[in-house]
């Protein structure tokens, strides 16, 4: 079709524009939500191949100033790495193997209470953590770990162990510290033979990621287009409009009327009505009257309706359960049967709650095999 045929279907012109310009937009916003999507994908991935791979490069530790244990082999070194202390007492969590690439970026600050007290080289090996500084070497062996936490805002990851009394730590580049702490799990998993928790978690991450893929946008054409899109502003400028439009006489008829002159001085001439008591009713006693309610003012069936919008289509159930979002459900309640449609392998499931294509509810949801006789995953069931 020409642009003059297009231009005649269409009614005018504008109507061409408007739609070139909310594909342009719509593209744009594609676009950027399919990048970011790109690249958190791109990042869990390369954390689950290094996972998958952990060890296989280790080194024997070749050059570098520390002596080894018999077999005992180096995953990672740092020389700009500095030796913090707390100044005061803390009891930090104990070490576990979450995993989180969503950090936010951190920061080259030292919070209070945590002062440095020495800097050298930091190594990582399958058995412990070591630092090489000035004053001598500092060690924390993974079996005897009681606390570990990472600072949030800054580069710093505090440990403590069984043989030393104050917590202490290290304070590392900002653009090293997400490396480390990576890799410091991992050899953390290794050494207590956990490392497939850390796989599946990754798994987990990537199955939800997966969930989240942006969909490209539909095509806008010049027969959607509204009138109020010749407005500047849209929707909003009509709806600013017609509020005001409502309010202002509103505000007009509950305001005080003018005064003309010469009103005062009749209203002070003019003598003030007596006061006349009200007469009650005393012919007519009973109960008092209550007011019926109206009818056709809301549907017996309105509020299931609503209830089930809350739950973003899911069933009634006790225990909470929806489509909406929350956190994942691994150990459901044995009624979730009841209300829900199981499949016939449904407790024999290892992962979390979801739903499959077909309707019916799996355990297999962080798992590459999710919902395999179920025609596939539809969504997580959310508590």
């Amino acid at each position: 079709m020409t642009g003059a045929a297009w231009r005649q279907s269409t009614g005018s012109t504008w109507r061409y524009r408007w739609a070139r310009r909310q594909n342009e937009r719509r593209q744009r916003a594609y676009r950027d939500a399919e990048r970011a999507w790109l690249r958190r994908d791109d990042e869990l991935r390369r954390l689950r191949a290094a996972a998958a791979d952990f060890g296989r490069h280790a080194t024997a530790g070749v050059g570098l100033p520390l002596e080894l244990d018999p077999g005992e082999r180096v995953f990672w070194a740092l020389p700009a790495a500095q030796l913090v202390e707390l100044r005061h007492t803390a009891v930090l969590p104990a070490p576990d193997l979450s995993v989180d690439p969503d950090r936010p970026a951190l920061h080259h600050r030292r919070p209070d209470g945590v002062k440095v007290t020495d800097a050298g080289l930091a190594v990582l090996t399958d058995r412990r953590l070591v630092l090489l500084c000035g004053r001598g070497r500092r060690d924390w062996a993974y079996g005897k770990m009681t606390g570990l936490a990472h600072d949030p805002a800054a580069p710093i990851t505090l440990i403590q162990v069984l043989d030393r009394r104050r917590t202490s730590g290290l304070l590392l580049p900002a653009e090293a510290a997400a490396e480390f702490r990576f890799t410091l799990t991992l050899a953390f998993a290794e050494a207590i033979e956990q490392r497939g928790a850390v796989l599946a978690q990754l798994d987990e991450l990537i199955a939800a990621h997966d969930q989240l893929r942006p969909f490209r946008p539909a095509i806008a054409t010049p027969a959607q287009a509204r009138i109020t899109s010749l407005v500047p502003g849209g929707r909003r400028t009509v709806a600013v409009a017609a509020a005001v439009a409502l309010l202002v006489p509103a505000a007009l008829f509950n305001s005080d009327p003018p005064v003309r002159p010469g009103s005062d001085v009749a209203v002070a001439a003019t003598i003030a009505p007596t006061a006349v008591p009200a007469v009650l009713p005393t012919a007519r006693t009973g109960p008092t009257a209550t007011a019926k309610p109206r009818h056709g003012t809301a549907s017996p069936t309105a509020q299931p309706v609503v209830e089930r919008d809350r739950r973003c289509g899911a069933p009634a159930n006790p225990f909470g359960y929806d489509y909406c979002g929350g956190s994942r459900i691994r150990r459901p309640d044995v009624r979730v049967c009841d209300y829900f449609d199981c499949g016939q392998d449904f407790w024999a499931g290892t992962g979390y709650l979801v739903q499959c294509r077909d309707g019916t509810l799996s355990l297999t949801g962080g798992r590459a095999d999710v919902c395999a006789t179920h025609d596939g995953l539809r969504r997580t069931v959310w508590t």
